[in-house]
């Protein structure tokens, strides 16, 4: 299952809707999803699971997308 991750670039970062960045990850949990990304030191807002139709179009209206290896 692909998840979308939203999360500032450090702990000490205060979440702004602003500076929020996001990623996408392949996991069977969003457990998985928070071991896979722990050593990047992200301060995750908030993890959740794309649909199929989601995943479409994210990849279709989002040209920064690209599904991480972690």
């Amino acid at each position: 299952m692909i998840f979308k991750v939203f999360y500032q670039e450090t702990l000490t970062e205060t979440p702004v809707r602003e500076r929020t960045k996001s990623l996408y990850i392949d996991a069977k949990t969003e457990e998985e999803v928070r071991k896979k990304l722990s050593d990047r030191r992200y301060n995750i807002e908030f993890v959740t699971p794309l649909s199929e139709e989601a995943l479409a179009y994210e990849e279709e209206n989002n040209e920064d997308f690209r599904l991480e290896n972690a």
